[in-house]
């Protein structure tokens, strides 16, 4: 029965990131004195200690590393306040609710990426227009970091807010009963109840998210060429599709993804780590 599974993640996986281990210690260089085109020449390391040496491969992460800081912390606690406001009593017509926070995150990113720098370009997006009418004159891509933040809120908030919400669902209806019972009103009660038991979702979200960050490319693709201050070597992603795609060194593009790769798993062991030892002191705290 698993046998298809491990094909397919073999094929589809292993396979490639074999492959890209493979390409990223060869290079190619001209053969003889040009005329007789390429050959593939074992370097090692060379690739690694290139993109390692590289300062706009450097820069792409301290990006992501900013992103991370402006993004992780408003989706997040934008997604739990949109799920806490969904369970909560008072709220009517939930699924309603839940439908259309989660249509944005149904659109392909690519769609959503184009309809957004409609949106951000000066002369052509209503917005602007309107906002200009009042007096203001805004310059979204003048600095590209919030905007690519705001399409990537738009997008995959409800997403999040939906695993959230599911968490919420989960909690036994008898622990709130108990807590209406003694006395805690539905702030307390979401604080001191809610968001502690659903801290498994709160840690698979942001893992999630950080292994998603890193792999941002997308938007700032999209906006490349309109905002000027994305360069085509802004994110680590796009670092390594203008050396494969621009610049024919796919040996330095496989190096960059690799070393893209290590830093995801690296990220990803922290946050699990540090995830597993805060349940395991508030086990230990508990009577």
């Amino acid at each position: 029965m698993l046998a298809p599974f491990f094909v397919l993640f073999t094929a589809c996986t292993l396979v490639p990131i074999g492959y890209a281990v493979k390409l990223s210690l060869f290079t190619e260089r001209g053969s003889g004195l040009g005329f007789g085109g390429t050959e593939s020449v074992f370097t090692g390391l060379g690739n690694y200690t290139r993109a390692l040496g590289d300062t706009a491969f450097r820069d792409g992460f301290l990006t992501i590393a900013e992103y991370c800081l402006l993004y992780i912390p408003l989706m997040t606690g934008l997604a739990l306040v949109l799920a806490l406001l969904l369970d909560s009593a008072l709220t009517r017509a939930k699924r309603f609710f839940q439908l259309a926070l989660f249509i944005p995150h149904a659109v392909p990113g690519i769609i959503a990426a184009l309809i957004w720098t409609y949106l951000y370009t000066p002369g052509i997006s209503p917005v602007l227009d309107a906002l200009e009418a009042l007096g203001t004159r805004p310059d979204p891509l003048g600095h590209p970091l919030p905007a690519v933040v705001n399409m990537a809120l738009w997008q995959w908030t409800g997403y999040n807010m939906v695993i959230f919400y599911a968490a919420l669902q989960a909690i036994p209806r008898e622990v709130l009963e108990a807590a209406v019972v003694d006395g805690a009103g539905p702030l307390r009660t979401a604080v001191g109840i809610k968001i502690p038991l659903i801290k498994p979702s709160l840690a698979m979200v942001g893992l999630f998210t950080v292994i998603g960050s890193l792999q941002l490319f997308t938007e700032p693709m999209i906006l490349h060429g309109t905002a000027p201050g994305v360069v085509s070597t802004w994110t680590p992603n796009m670092y390594a599709y203008t050396a494969a795609f621009e610049r024919g060194d796919y040996g330095l593009a496989a190096a960059s993804s690799v070393l893209l790769a290590l830093a995801a798993a690296g990220l990803s062991l922290v946050v699990t780590r540090v995830t597993r030892s805060r349940s395991e002191r508030a086990r230990e705290a508990r009577p």
